[in-house]
Parts: structure tokens; C-alpha cells; sequence
């Protein structure tokens, strides 16, 4: 029986795995070389990837990228674990609401407030801006960053802020010098889980930007897809260019990342 359910659960790996493949293998064929259709390139180039990166000045949509990810994770950061600390720590009337609220707006599909958004930023005039994704994009992940960065917190142990405020240190010294240290790998935890939806976010960032030089990477793949006669191996080396970031970054925290998961749900 546990032969079938490893060859099960083997062969459902390799269909998985299998566009993630051929999309990485797609990225160094020919333009001809990817029309037959096979998984592994007779001739590896990274001609592909050098004329897809510099063709479509992809260095500027990586910085637009690069600048719109690492601005929504520091005030992800910033705004949610202030907050959190105040539901773990902190007594105050309406904690529990407010704390119930933020979770429970887990369950909103966000594209149901794709259109309040919009019309919300037009009339603040951050529609086609940066800024203008950043601000929803922090707004998004409230609902799980609250709720991961809260366990974490309410599973420092209360000795510990006792301990700080008898030698005198008061909430922020209590939060820098104890909180924010101990609950580290939750705290990566949560930049990983903002990051990579920011970086390869496309519907918002669809709608809110026109002017090209402000455009993302998603936005830079999509020019190719919608040409007149898309090269497909130029359409894979730049799926490749974008993934690349998110694998690298997974890969480096990722010891970081399943403990601070861990802890989260244990807390």
C-alpha cells in the first residue's frame, strides 16, 4: 500500500514540478529549438536571457521591483509589529475586537475591494505612483501579519517584560530590547510571506500604473506575452529573471522562515 501512495504521490510531484521545468529549460533554448516542444535543449545558451534582459531594459523594471517589494515589507514591519505587540502585550478596551477584526478580514477576497481602492487612490492623487501600491499592498497582509506576529508575542514569556519594567524600561525599550530580538525568525517569516506576492503582484499593479518607466517586472513580462508574435523563449527567460529573486531569497532564510512559521502557529 505505501508503494502506491509513494508512486502517487511521486508522479503528482512530477506533474507539478514539470511547467516549473520547462519554463527553466525554456529560458536557455533557441527561438526555433523551443517550437519542438522538448523538455531538455539540444544547444544551452544564455544568449536568451542576455537578449531578454538587456532588449527590454529589464534593469529598470528590477529596480522598480526591487523598490516597491523592499517599501511594503519595511512598513509591513514597521506598522504590524507595533501593532501586534499592543494585542499581545497591551491591555486596552476593544483589544480583542480589533484583534478579531484584523483576522477576520483574512477572508476578503481582495479583489472584491479592487475598485474601492482604485477610486480611493485617484482621489488622494497616488494613482500611478509607487506609492500608490505600496500603501494597499501593506494594507493586505494586515490581516495574517497580525495574526503570526501576535502568537509570536504572546509566546514570550511575560516573566521577561516583568523582569525589563522592574530594572526600568519602559513599553519601547521593553519592545526593541526583548520583543522585537526573540521573535526574529517570525519576523523574517513575515517579510518572505510580503515579499514574494509583492514582487509578482500584477492585478493592482495593472490598473494603477501607466507610465512605463515606473513599470514592474510582471508588467515588463506581460509586454512580451501581449506582442504581435511572442517569442516564447524570450517569454521563459524572463519568467526565469523574475522567479530567480524569490527562489534566492526563500532559499537564504529559509531555516529563519519554518521556524518562525512554527512558532507562530505553536503560539
Amino acid at each position: 500500500m505505501k508503494r502506491f501512495a509513494y508512486a502517487g504521490l511521486i508522479a503528482y510531484a512530477l506533474i507539478s514540478v514539470y511547467p516549473f521545468l520547462w519554463m527553466v529549460t525554456g529560458a536557455f533554448k533557441t527561438r526555433g529549438e523551443i517550437l519542438e516542444g522538448n523538455l531538455l535543449p539540444r544547444e544551452p545558451t544564455l544568449d536568451t536571457l542576455i537578449a531578454t534582459w538587456s532588449r527590454l531594459h529589464f534593469l529598470d523594471y528590477f529596480l522598480n521591483s526591487l523598490k516597491v517589494t523592499a517599501m511594503t515589507v519595511i512598513g509591513v514591519l514597521v506598522v504590524y509589529s507595533l501593532a501586534s505587540y499592543a494585542f499581545a502585550v497591551l491591555d486596552f478596551p476593544g483589544r480583542r475586537f480589533l484583534y478579531w477584526f484584523f483576522v477576520a478580514l483574512l477572508f476578503v477576497p481582495g479583489i472584491t475591494v479592487l475598485l474601492p481602492v482604485v477610486i480611493l487612490e485617484k482621489n488622494l492623487g497616488l494613482l500611478g505612483g509607487h506609492l500608490g501600491l505600496v500603501l494597499p499592498f501593506v494594507n493586505g497582509t494586515a490581516p495574517l501579519t497580525v495574526l503570526l506576529l501576535t502568537n509570536s508575542y504572546s509566546s514570550i514569556l511575560r516573566e521577561l517584560r516583568e523582569a525589563a519594567r522592574s530594572d526600568g524600561a519602559g513599553e519601547a525599550r521593553i519592545f526593541w530590547s526583548v520583543y522585537l530580538p526573540l521573535a526574529k525568525p517570525a519576523h523574517i517569516t513575515v517579510a518572505v510571506l510580503t515579499a514574494v506576492p509583492t514582487w509578482n503582484e500584477y492585478v493592482l499593479t495593472r490598473v494603477s500604473l501607466s507610465n512605463r518607466s515606473l513599470f514592474t517586472l510582471p508588467l515588463g513580462l506581460e509586454s512580451l506575452i501581449s506582442s504581435d508574435v511572442p517569442s516564447y523563449n524570450e517569454v521563459m527567460a524572463a519568467s526565469l529573471i523574475i522567479v530567480l529573486p524569490v527562489i534566492a531569497l526563500f532559499l537564504l532564510l529559509q531555516r529563519y522562515f519554518i521556524n518562525g512559521l512554527v512558532g507562530a502557529i505553536k503560539g
